[in-house]
């Protein structure tokens, strides 16, 4: 082996994290990195600051030696959608909050969806709402059987304007439109069936197939592999900004009807909600 072949080596098995995060956990292991939601308590729930470490943590790996990118949940789940705290916090927001928070969410799912290196998603348990739209934006996504999902956000008054155009570019329409507009929880084994995971894994084997994976992936061309996926992520730029621009505005807009308003509360108070009539 040449020397600045071992070193290239080296600096791949030895890199650390640079960072400290409150809400997930970042390691590093022989051009692997793993990012794991690390709220087990919460069941991994999005909270505003989660989000805030999770872009910090791409942005990390995006600039370190690693290949890979596993993404991973602690517990029981693998993110079980937003958080009941900020889902109060929002209750109270203003027009331009409500933009930013959008922005904010489109620009985590887009930075994932458009990552340079590899991801896998290793779907431990529950991907709800926004958890199903970060497990389903990575390249590969390995889900255990129990793994459930669900586009959730009609049932409590939100619209699924984001995570729905990915979901199209995923999908066909009808089947974009039975579970955006049902917000129904749906199995592993229907989304295997969807193309919306690639493999189902048992639990106890879940980490190591993805890392199998990621070991295979890492034999291929690291410089072919970053041109195929900017090669498809230039495909659909054009396409995405616009999407993205009316999804972050139906996002924002919803927040001010009465429905969100009864659909939050509702859900906050564990009751049926009082849809206002239309």
């Amino acid at each position: 082996m040449r020397n600045d072949e071992r070193r290239s080596t080296d600096k791949l098995e030895s890199h650390d994290s640079i960072m400290d995060y409150k809400t997930i956990q970042l390691a590093f292991d022989a051009g692997i990195a793993t990012i794991t939601l690390n709220r087990p308590d919460k069941r991994n729930a999005i909270s505003f600051e989660l989000i805030g470490d999770l872009r910090r943590a791409l942005d990390e790996v995006e600039k370190s030696p690693a290949r890979v990118l596993i993404l991973t949940g602690a517990g029981k789940a693998f993110c079980s959608g937003m958080d009941l705290e900020n889902l109060k916090a929002l209750l109270g927001r203003s027009p331009e909050q409500n933009r930013r928070d959008s922005e904010t969410m489109a620009g985590l799912f887009r930075s994932l969806y458009e990552f340079p290196k590899i991801s896998i998603a290793a779907v431990n348990g529950a991907a709800i709402a926004g958890g199903t739209g970060l497990a389903l934006l990575c390249d590969f996504t390995l889900a255990v059987p129990d793994a459930k999902f669900g586009y959730t956000e009609v049932r409590i008054g939100f619209v699924p304007a984001i995570v729905s155009t990915f979901l199209l570019r995923q999908v066909g329409e009808k089947q974009a439109r039975d579970l955006l507009l049902t917000g129904r929880i749906f199995t592993a084994d229907e989304a295997y069936r969807m193309g919306l995971i690639n493999e189902i894994v048992p639990p106890e084997k879940l980490i190591d197939r993805a890392r199998e994976l990621a070991a295979q992936l890492m034999e291929n061309s690291p410089t072919s592999l970053r041109l195929t996926k900017r090669l498809l992520s230039d495909h659909a730029r054009a396409e995405l900004d616009a999407q993205i621009e009316t999804a972050v505005r139906e996002n924002a807009a919803i927040r001010a009807t009465a429905d969100f308003r009864e659909g939050i509360s509702s859900f906050l108070e564990n009751r049926k909600p009082r849809w206002s009539p239309q």
